[in-house]
């Protein structure tokens, strides 16, 4: 029991260290206008470096995940079918796909869908 706090002590420690060593070590010594500035032929930029991020592209790649993710559950239950009943089965898969139909239906009123701002 010593020998293993005496391990954590001795982890902790040189993690800490080395925590420490990596924030000195990668600091920028100098922080240049030019360097951090967006670089356009030598020139000043025209407009603005940074451009609008959409958000209907980003609910659209959220819904896009959470179906997909949905999806792949969906694949265990083809070898489920050898293990239960067909009954049982049946209900399981209605159920599920019913919650699949409903979150698009709740996400398609909402107006998550539509791609015209």
């Amino acid at each position: 029991m010593i020998i293993m706090k005496k391990m954590a002590l001795i982890t902790f420690f040189l993690s800490f260290i080395i925590m420490i060593l990596t924030s000195i070590l990668s600091k920028k010594s100098f922080t240049d206008r030019e360097k951090s500035s967006p670089f356009e032929c030598g020139f000043d930029p025209k407009s603005s470096a940074r451009m609008p991020f959409s958000l209907q592209f980003f609910l659209i790649a959220m819904i896009f995940l959470i179906f997909d993710v949905e999806i792949t559950l969906l694949l265990p239950l083809i070898l489920t079918m050898k293990m239960t009943s067909m009954m049982s089965f049946s209900i399981i898969t209605l159920i599920f796909i019913m919650i699949l139909i409903m979150g698009l239906y709740h996400e398609w009123n909402q107006g998550a869908l539509n791609w015209a701002i």
